[in-house]
């Protein structure tokens, strides 16, 4: 069975705010719907293990989301997430990096995570990442020396995102601007538009419309 790994945060809060924060529901569900369809196991991982803080479980209107949050399988991963560094990633065909804000504190500078990716990057395996997600790539170096995101056209949350949404001011990192120093080029579209770039083994999403993109391209860059 084709599986894959789904990396999120342990920070529960925006920034050092205490604003309640962590993985954006909708950017893991929209996904994990593609993935269940195309019939793929998932697991759920973190750095710390154990719960994983998430946001916007309650979107109005939004039938799949709440959905695939029903799923017993999907809570008990949640509520379990495995810890990282306990893993051996060549389990899995890819990986895969929802948003949320909680991921700039953790993640976007997570060593071990960074190297466990970058081996199986350089082993032939798929990495995706959406709206936030791609600050999980920032730390990952190649053993060449290089970047990851050197290597690949990309795009993430932007600027104009942040400044709409109010968390400009709040948050440890502008995306954006990280993405455009390292990637090989920075792509992005209106605000809120959908936009998903597939870029070799990389695929990386603008923003919450963007989940369900990448989780369809993902299915299918691994049934290909």
């Amino acid at each position: 069975m084709i599986k894959i790994l789904v990396i999120v945060t342990n920070h529960g809060t925006l920034g050092n705010t205490d604003e309640a924060n962590g993985t954006y529901a909708p950017e893991l569900t929209h996904a994990l719907e593609k993935f269940f369809a195309a019939g793929f196991g998932f697991d759920i991982a973190s750095i710390d293990g154990g719960a994983a803080p998430i946001y916007g479980e309650d979107t109005e209107g939004d039938t799949v989301n709440s959905m695939i949050l029903s799923r017993e399988d999907v809570q008990s991963k949640i509520a379990n997430t495995l810890k990282i560094d306990q893993l051996d990633f060549q389990n899995y065909s890819a990986i895969f990096y929802p948003g949320g804000f909680g991921l700039l504190s953790d993640l976007a500078l997570h060593q071990g995570t960074a190297n466990a990716t970058a081996k199986f990057y350089e082993q032939g395996g798929l990495i995706g990442a959406v709206c936030h997600g791609p600050a999980g790539l920032l730390p990952i170096t190649l053993s060449s020396g290089e970047s990851l995101l050197s290597k690949h056209m990309v795009t993430g949350f932007t600027r104009e995102e942040e400044v709409e949404f109010g968390t400009i001011e709040k948050i440890p990192l502008l995306l954006e601007e990280a993405l455009t120093r390292q990637a090989r080029k920075y792509i992005k579209r209106a605000p809120w538009a959908e936009n998903v770039i597939v870029d070799g083994q990389l695929i990386t999403g603008q923003n919450p419309t963007s989940a369900s993109g990448v989780g369809e391209a993902i299915v299918n860059y691994l049934l290909a």
